[in-house]
């Protein structure tokens, strides 16, 4: 008898796994074409879009249709631990924003700590806040670029509400006083207009920690970040690109349409950057993704202990980008012919690299560059052209490479000596490569539906356990087996009850 219960609910199990990784599957899965549950107008209107982007310009040596820009996550500035966070984030801004010199620099949140010293409460310190805001003055950022920064959770520890005094981000911040929360910044350069929405995700009021590691999007602002987006393309948006603190996966929304409706609802949409799932501790140092909707999402690991940074490029209408660890030089960017893992069918006029006629990567270092050399697949190494600022391009004939994926290798040199090689694949006849899963989980889920799935199976599940194996409760005190799967129940219903609740009330007295 002892081996049969086991087996019975070892069977129970295995058919609630089956199904829930069933449903996880399809919730990640990346289709050849991204699938987008669009119509066949919508379709038509993306595809219309690249085309009025673009404007049929052939991708050659112009540095027109160009603009580069920085994103900086999880800077966690403490006033208890690792000084170097702060030194290192003076370097950067002087050297590193002075290098490249980025039109815009997006600082993804979490720009300060407000833990204790001892790691276990949280409070909002303005000492911390005093420290940000000074290093960017000191820096002068705001006259090198456009300093576009959001809160993260931590910037929103224990703060009662948006008009508290608690809320340091307002004051100390450089949008804050402008954007107490979501905004849009709209830019034109190189014949192109592109729009910047900052997504603010964060709880009203602010939980202490460890509470508020899921963001959500009242009603209100939702309705808000509808309103911006609306104003972007009523502008002319050519390109938008979506950032904030959390990755959709962990944020909720009211109503039906979640945050991956509200971003793909717009063909200029290209790309969502976040922070705040620093690397899950290393086990996934590569965070991105092509969701379902059609949009790239790519998580950025953070300043706090690994002093990463990220380089975006758009370049004739086509994404790129490079993760970067700081320090490190020179840096490459190829932008054309675009790497193969990041295509986005529908939103980018991929057919243009077929009729380019030069190869473009952009080059960045501390000393002038003395060399950039390229070659694909198995060629010889030739030297590239300096157009202007970074770029570099090298006429090629695309048509030998128009099928399967192909590797383009560039080597960069400068004045002191420093080197760095880059292997990057591309594929021209839409020849697709795999995101890996760990990624897929953390970016493609859904934290309310997966704990609503849960609860799902168990309801379905539970009747069929209690009316097949209602026996097996007659040798069991009290029926304790079957407890664990109630207490299972139990946990998720609460969880999902609080997770979909449409109005978060906390008591200012909990803080």
């Amino acid at each position: 008898m002892p081996n049969s219960k086991t087996a019975i609910i070892f069977l129970v199990f295995a058919l609630m796994l089956s199904v829930f990784v069933a449903n996880i599957s399809n919730l990640i899965s990346v289709g050849e074409n991204a699938r987008v549950p669009v119509s066949s107008r919508r379709m038509n209107d993306i595809e219309l879009n690249a085309d009025q982007r673009t404007n049929n310009v052939t991708i050659g040596k112009s540095s027109e249709h160009l603009i580069w820009f920085i994103q900086i996550s999880d800077i966690h500035i403490s006033i208890f631990h690792d000084e170097s966070r702060v030194t290192e984030l003076k370097e950067f801004c002087d050297l590193t924003l002075n290098a490249i010199k980025p039109t815009i620099v997006l600082a993804s949140g979490d720009l300060t700590d407000a833990k204790s010293e001892d790691n276990m409460g949280s409070r909002q310190y303005v000492q911390e806040w005093e420290l940000y805001k000074d290093v960017l003055q000191a820096c002068r950022v705001t006259e090198k670029t456009v300093w576009l920064d959001i809160r993260g959770n931590h910037d929103n520890f224990n703060v009662p509400s948006l008009t508290s005094k608690q809320n340091y981000y307002r004051n100390y911040s450089i949008q804050g006083q402008a954007h107490p929360k979501s905004y849009m910044y709209q830019i034109k350069k190189g014949g192109e207009t592109y729009s910047f929405i900052g997504m603010d995700a964060c709880l009203e009021p602010g939980p202490r920690r460890p509470f508020n590691f899921v963001g959500v999007l009242s009603q209100e602002e939702m309705d808000h970040v509808k309103k911006l987006s609306d104003e972007a393309k009523r502008k002319g948006s050519n390109h938008t690109i979506w950032f904030g603190h959390y990755p959709t996966s962990c944020i909720l929304t009211t109503g039906s349409d979640g945050v991956r409706a509200l971003i793909s609802k717009y063909p200029e949409s290209i790309v969502y950057v976040c922070g705040h799932y620093h690397t899950l501790g290393g086990m996934v140092p590569s965070m991105y993704t092509l969701q379902q909707a059609g949009f790239l999402e790519l998580e950025l690991g953070d300043w706090k202990d690994n002093r990463m940074y990220r380089l975006l490029a758009v370049d004739h209408g086509m994404f790129s980008f490079v993760d970067l660890k700081h320090r490190e030089w020179p840096i490459v960017l190829v932008t054309n012919p675009k790497h193969a893992l990041f295509a986005i069918p529908t939103r980018e006029p991929l057919h243009m690299i077929s009729h380019s006629t030069h190869i473009r990567i952009l080059g960045f270092s501390l000393s002038p560059i003395e060399s950039v050399q390229v070659k694909v697949d198995d060629s010889i190494w030739q030297n590239c052209t300096h157009i202007l600022g970074p770029l570099y391009v090298h006429p090629w004939n695309p048509n030998l490479y128009a099928r399967g994926i192909h590797e383009i290798h560039v080597l960069i040199k400068d004045e002191a000596g420093r080197e760095k090689l880059t292997t990057q694949p591309f594929s021209l006849d839409g020849s697709r490569m795999s995101f890996r899963l760990l990624p897929r989980l953390a970016l493609m889920s859904n934290i309310s539906l997966v704990v609503r799935n849960l609860t799902t199976q168990y309801s379905t599940l539970s009747g069929f356990v209690t009316s097949m194996f209602g026996y097996y409760l007659a040798f069991v005190n009290s029926g304790s087996t079957i407890i664990p799967l109630r207490l299972v129940s139990l946990v998720t219903d609460i969880y999902c009850i609080l997770l979909t609740k449409r109005q978060w009330s906390i008591r200012h007295s909990d803080f």
